[in-house]
């Protein structure tokens, strides 16, 4: 039985989420993802750094976002 406060829809949710983004990173459809203008890359002969700045913010406002929508609806 579910009811008004049953996780049920909202696992159904990320589950579906988790899969369309699987798919398109899969597919290369994010590529561009971590190569932002304002991520950080220095590669030389022996050293790789890597600090994906905008790549982050952009998670995170995407995070928040998504939380106040369901925080909202739900």
């Amino acid at each position: 039985m579910t009811g008004p406060g049953s996780p049920g829809p909202l696992l159904i949710a990320l589950g579906v989420g988790l899969v369309l983004i699987g798919l398109l990173v899969w597919s290369g459809a994010l590529a561009w993802f971590g190569r932002l203008p304002g991520d950080i890359r220095i590669e030389r002969e022996s050293v790789h750094v890597y600090i994906p700045l905008v790549s982050m913010l952009l998670v995170s406002a995407a995070l928040s976002l998504l939380l106040y929508l369901i925080r909202r609806f739900l």
